[in-house]
C-alpha cells in the first residue's frame, strides 16, 4: 500500500504545469537533509555513492548497490527514484531482473541508460538499446504498483553530441514503453526544446554540470517536467572537503570553517 501511494505520487509529479527538481542524496545523511528541507521526491547517484567509498562511478556492483538503495529508501517518506546505471548489465533478461530488485527495495522509479560502460563501444547498438528499455518496461508493469521507468540516451556524455541520434534513440525508448526520457549532459536551451518538443512523455534534465546554466523557471517555460543533479550535490561537498583540507595543508589556516553549517544546525535537522 505504501509503494502503491508513493509510486502514484511520483508519477504525478510529472503531470504538473512547472517543473519539479529531485535532488541527489549519496548516503542516509543527505536523503533526511534534503526531505527536511521540503524536496518532494529523491534519486539516488550512483557516481555520489561511488565517491564516498573512494571507487569510481560504475565500479559498484548490483548487488551492493541495490543494499545502498533500500538505505536511501528507508531513511524518508519521499518516492526515491533509484540511478540504475545501464541495468547492471548487457542483455535485456539482466535489465529486467535489475528493475524487479529495484522495486524490491522500495524504489518507486529508476533510469536505465543506453552506455555499455565499455570504451571502445560506448554506447548500444539502437536496436538492443530498445530491446533493454522494452524488457525494463515489461518488468515495471507487472509490478504491483507505478514504477515510473526512466530511459537515458548517454550520447552527450560519451563525447557522440549527435541530437538527431539521441532524439530518435529518446522515440524510439518512448515506444519501448519508457515513462520519462533523459538525456544528460545537453546544456543549451534550443537542444533541450527539441527534445521536448520531438516526444511526449516527461522530460528530465541534469543540471550541475559545467556549463548548464539553465533556471528551474527557464526550463519550465521550454516544457522539462523534472531536473535533477546527479553527482553535483556529492562533489559540491567534496569541493568543500578539498579546499578545506588544502588551505590547512599550504597555510596551516582554518578559516573554512566560517563556512561550515553550525554543530546545531544539523542536530536539529536530524531531530525526530
Amino acid at each position: 500500500m505504501k509503494n502503491q501511494k508513493k509510486g502514484s505520487n511520483f508519477r504525478d509529479l510529472h503531470q504538473r504545469d512547472v517543473a519539479f527538481v529531485i535532488p541527489n542524496p549519496w548516503d542516509i545523511g543527505t536523503a533526511r537533509l534534503l526531505a527536511h528541507l521540503g524536496f518532494e521526491a529523491l534519486a539516488t547517484t550512483s557516481a555520489g555513492y561511488a565517491f564516498s567509498h573512494g571507487k569510481k562511478d560504475g565500479e559498484i556492483g548490483r548487488d551492493e548497490m541495490m543494499q545502498h538503495i533500500s538505505t536511501i529508501v528507508a531513511a524518508t517518506e519521499l518516492p526515491v527514484s533509484g540511478d540504475l546505471e545501464n541495468g547492471f548489465g548487457d542483455s535485456p533478461n539482466a535489465v529486467a531482473e535489475t528493475i524487479r530488485l529495484a522495486a524490491e527495495t522500495g524504489l518507486v522509479g529508476g533510469s536505465i541508460e543506453d552506455s555499455t560502460g565499455r570504451a571502445d563501444d560506448p554506447i548500444y547498438d539502437h536496436g538492443l538499446a530498445v530491446e533493454r528499455i522494452r524488457a525494463a518496461s515489461e518488468a515495471a508493469r507487472l509490478l504491483s504498483f507505478p514504477f515510473t521507468l526512466t530511459a537515458r540516451s548517454e550520447n552527450y556524455l560519451v563525447g557522440r553530441p549527435d541530437l538527431e541520434d539521441t532524439i530518435k534513440r529518446l522515440q524510439a525508448y518512448q515506444d519501448a514503453g519508457a515513462d520519462v526520457l533523459y538525456a544528460p549532459g545537453i546544456k543549451d536551451r534550443s537542444d533541450i526544446a527539441a527534445i521536448v518538443k520531438a516526444v511526449d512523455r516527461p522530460v528530465n534534465v541534469v543540471m550541475g554540470l559545467a556549463g548548464a546554466k539553465l533556471s528551474l523557471a527557464t526550463l519550465s517555460e521550454i516544457g522539462v517536467k523534472r531536473v535533477s543533479v546527479g553527482s553535483a550535490l556529492s562533489r559540491a561537498a567534496l569541493g568543500a572537503f578539498l579546499r578545506a583540507a588544502e588551505e590547512m595543508r599550504d597555510h596551516g589556516t582554518f578559516t573554512f570553517a566560517d563556512q561550515a553549517v553550525s554543530f546545531g544546525d544539523i542536530s536539529s535537522m536530524f531531530e525526530a
